[in-house]
């Protein structure tokens, strides 16, 4: 469990191919504090550390999250959000986040606003829905939704955010990975259940 307020970025160093998987490969500055078996969310998606050498880290992507992800279009040199899991008895300063990615989406708009931005994103048609004011997460930031259309939103984005996390490096068909709010989708299933 996240709570989708970003630690530090990391960067890709190496993927291999491996089957139907991809061995990621990273650097960052918390490498010499993990441990193999651990949680870390990148870019919003759970993936356990498998090996750690030194700075670098790798994780295994199997076929079902390079298919509900952006972890297949990755490239060396990429900047991933990263953030360790929650410790029980943490302040939760975002909303929950579990690292399952539900699915991408592309942005769409980029407005600089004077000291912030609004990112504009849209979805393929599903089930998963945003509420205006409602959470999202973004490549593993937990944001505000500021718009909510049908398969399109918005959110908006201080400086900080903007700086420390790979937002800075989002423009127009950016894909990102998505995961909506879990108490959300809990309340939109029991909706269409028949007691």
């Amino acid at each position: 469990m996240f709570t989708g307020i970003i630690e530090t970025k990391g960067e890709v160093v190496s993927i291999i191919k491996d089957g139907s998987n991809l061995d990621i490969s990273l650097k960052s500055d918390i490498t010499n504090e993990l441990k193999i078996d651990q949680s870390v969310s990148h870019n919003g998606v759970c993936l356990t550390v498998v090996k750690i050498d030194n700075d670098i880290y790798t994780v295994t992507a199997i076929k079902e999250t390079l298919e509900k992800s952006n972890m297949g279009l990755l490239e060396v040199g990429n900047q991933i959000n990263l953030e360790r899991s929650m410790r029980l008895g943490d302040r939760l300063d975002g909303h929950i986040v579990q690292g399952h990615v539900d699915q991408k989406a592309k942005c769409t708009k980029v407005v600089e606003e004077n000291g912030s931005w609004v990112f504009s994103f849209k979805y393929k048609n599903s089930d998963n829905i945003t509420v205006e004011k409602g959470s999202v997460c973004v490549n593993g930031v937990s944001l505000t939704v500021v718009n909510s259309g049908d398969n399109d939103f918005s959110v908006a984005i201080i400086p900080y955010t903007y700086e420390h996390t790979n937002f800075n490096t989002f423009k127009i068909d950016t894909v990102v990975n998505i995961e909506f709010d879990i108490v959300g989708k809990y309340i939109g299933k029991m909706a269409f259940m028949d007691f």
